[in-house]
């Protein structure tokens, strides 16, 4: 059956189109959408393919996804939000909005370090199980108490699940709102966006239901496969909670139960236009809505980790701001100005404040290092604007 590709392309951005629907070649099970912004305005809505195979249900414009790492850049809007009415400091320890997380030598470790990835709890030491990662209160006392896996401020790791908690608890410290309710608040609520960190019963039915590629799976088993102390391959499952892949057919993040706890880490979910259309306004007004000023996004994008990770890794590395994924050889964006995240399976959501662009790419097949998808559809965008 041809693929069937809907929505709309503004004039000249059909090679945009193009190179979305070439991502779907030799994946007749994926669902995808595309979501381009600038200035306020889309000029590329696009969706295709099946949202459920379980069912034949075809994606729709509203299909929600999850968009795991990518909720981990809402999360840093929410954190620069808070920067620029100047109710939390970057360069203040953790500890002063969060007093017990100052236990086991982390006094001194502060907010920005936090957010990138160099607080030392990439992973658990404990053995968590799914009970504990849906209960919060939990979660942040696990990660308050615990001694670090490296001296903070040497080096970086990334927190590729506990980076949520962590963040999301200074959030709720300092907004007094869960980070849940916050982002409604201040971001899916004003712009009126298909967006939530803890998705709602109600909602559940829309979502689109994720499959993981043989060769991603097959990454993941060999990584299980290395001796402990594996901190990098327990920073995705924290002990017994999720598996490597992050979804089985029926469990991981394809289970209500985890998708409407708040995991800010990894378990946000959207709609390509939402993702866009949160990430534009953080650079030009949106709906009537601006989110950040330029000097925050200066101070937020910053990099403060680079390089090589501390349990070692293969190049290219990212570079991070203060929670936001910064250009680099590993996420190539438009230029070295954006800022944004991905996420695991080929989730990319990010903002260029010099184009004014805001940028929204989800999908339910989930691929690994082979995955071209959304570098070819930027490749494509980059020489047109």
């Amino acid at each position: 059956m041809s693929l069937v590709v809907s929505g709309s392309v503004a004039p000249g951005f059909e090679p945009v189109a193009d190179a979305f629907a070439a991502g779907f070649d030799g994946h007749p099970a994926m669902g995808a959408a595309l979501h381009v912004v600038i200035e306020g305005r889309s000029v590329i809505d696009l969706w295709a393919g099946t949202a459920d195979q379980r069912t034949g249900r075809a994606w729709s414009q509203d299909t929600p996804s999850v968009i795991f790492s990518c909720t981990k850049g809402l999360v840093s809007i929410m954190a620069a939000r808070l920067v620029q009415e100047g109710r939390l400091d970057y360069d203040t320890p953790v500890s002063h909005y969060w007093p017990e997380f100052a236990a086991a030598g982390k006094a001194d470790v502060t907010v920005g370090q936090a957010f990138a990835h160099q607080a030392g709890l990439s992973a658990p030491r404990l053995e968590l199980s799914e009970d504990d990662i849906v209960d919060w209160e939990r979660m942040v006392n696990v990660l308050a108490a615990q001694e670090p896996l490296w001296r903070p401020g040497t080096g970086y790791a990334y927190h590729a699940l506990t980076h949520g908690w962590l963040a999301g608890e200074i959030v709720r410290r300092v907004s007094g709102m869960s980070v849940g309710s916050y982002f409604r608040h201040l971001i899916a609520g004003p712009l009126g966006v298909d967006a939530w960190i803890g998705l709602p019963e109600a909602i559940a039915g829309r979502a689109a239901h994720l499959q993981v590629s043989p060769p991603l799976s097959a990454l993941w088993a060999e990584e299980a496969d290395k001796p402990p102390p594996n901190w990098p391959y327990k920073a995705m499952t924290l002990g017994h909670a999720l598996p490597a892949d992050l979804v089985t057919a029926d469990g991981g993040f394809n289970k209500q139960r985890i998708r409407a706890a708040e995991i800010p880490g990894a378990g946000g979910l959207a709609s390509a236009a939402a993702l866009a259309l949160m990430w534009s306004a953080t650079v030009a007004p949106t709906r009537g809505i601006e989110l950040l000023e330029q000097d925050v996004i200066a101070r937020a994008t910053q990099t403060r980790s680079t390089g090589a990770p501390v349990f070692g890794g293969e190049p290219p590395f990212s570079r991070w701001g203060c929670g936001f994924q910064l250009d680099s050889e590993a996420r190539r964006y438009l230029s070295d100005g954006c800022f944004g995240h991905d996420g695991a399976g080929g989730q990319v959501g990010f903002a260029d404040p010099v184009r004014k662009i805001g940028f929204g790419y989800v999908t339910n097949w989930m691929m690994g290092p082979e995955d071209l998808r959304a570098t070819r559809i930027l490749d494509a965008l980059r020489v047109l604007v």
